[in-house]
């Protein structure tokens, strides 16, 4: 499907729940782009050195600071001296988001959101296991910037940031066949990760679901996205994501009246058993979601024995 617009999807495996990431290969008339890195691990260096043999890489394009995308872009720019573009958010984000003085703060985090002590000290051990997943950091060349274009295989595509999933992550946009490289912002089968963990943007929900309206404007033929296959109807998945946020903000207003931590409305949230890495993410979007809430004014936060409690 993708080779009539001159781009090859690689797919990488990930050792997770969620266990692929689709990258991009572009052919340009002085070498390749590649869209994304995947994890720095063996499979990933593995696949690369197949995919980009004999080719000269001239652009690595980074959608946004999550190890999956980020993670091999600093060891893979070693090995081929591209040049590396995002957004200077996320490349900010990228670079402090697996430091000592970060990582410290967690503890403070996790313990205003009422992690019990055990957990809260196996998702810090979690955290810390990707750094060597997201090391050596790159060096960015360039920040993408709103409205930019920029060629990708055979079209020309416009960046539109599209905060949300990362603070600072972009999609690629081209009008004329009316295809969006949609990254992490929408999704076929599963609705994206959408997190807060007390830093960055403080309701990064709304801006979410600001920027599902702002691609909606544009009704998205074809989607591409980084987890799932590339699927048409842009606008019908946007409506079916929305759905799915106003169906968990109407279980978490009911869920906390009377008052609960982060962590007890995760577990009404989320009631499947989950790994730490995944309750990782289930916290942080309960949280995520419970400050969409205090935002519009639909529930209240107090600050009791070093817990955040919310109630409706």
């Amino acid at each position: 499907m993708l080779e009539e617009y001159g781009i090859k999807m690689v797919t990488l495996d990930l050792p997770f729940r969620l266990n692929h990431v689709n990258c991009f290969v572009a052919e340009s008339e002085n070498g390749v782009q590649v869209i994304d890195a995947g994890l720095h691990n063996e499979h990933t260096v593995r696949r690369w050195e197949k995919e980009l043999e004999g080719k000269k890489v001239t652009d690595i394009l980074i959608t946004h600071y999550h190890p999956d995308h980020f993670g091999f872009a600093g060891a893979l720019q070693q090995r081929t001296g591209a040049r590396i573009s995002m957004s200077q958010i996320d490349a900010k984000a990228g670079l402090d988001a697996w430091q000592e003085s970060f990582l410290d703060d967690l503890t403070n985090n996790y313990k205003l959101a009422g992690i019990p002590g055990d957990d809260a000290n196996d998702m810090i051990v979690n955290t810390k296991e990707f750094v060597p997943l997201v090391t050596p950091y790159p060096e960015i060349n360039h920040y993408f910037v709103e409205g930019e274009l920029l060629q990708i295989g055979k079209y020309e595509y416009e960046v539109i940031q599209t905060p949300g999933h990362s603070d600072g992550l972009v999609t690629f946009y081209n009008k004329e066949k009316n295809i969006l490289l949609s990254t992490d912002h929408i999704l076929p089968r599963i609705t994206p990760n959408i997190s807060y963990w007390f830093h960055g943007d403080p309701n990064p929900l709304g801006n979410y679901l600001k920027s599902l309206d702002k691609i909606k404007q544009l009704d998205v033929d074809l989607v591409v996205p980084s987890h799932g296959k590339p699927f048409y109807g842009g606008n019908e998945r946007i409506d079916e994501i929305i759905a799915h946020h106003d169906e968990r903000l109407d279980t978490l207003l009911d869920g906390i009246k009377g008052g609960c931590t982060v962590y007890e409305a995760s577990e009404k949230l989320f009631q499947k058993k989950l790994t730490i890495h995944e309750s990782r993410f289930a916290i942080g979007e309960t949280l995520a979601h419970l400050e969409y809430l205090r935002a519009e004014g639909k529930c209240e936060r107090e600050l009791i024995d070093g817990n955040y409690r919310y109630s409706s």
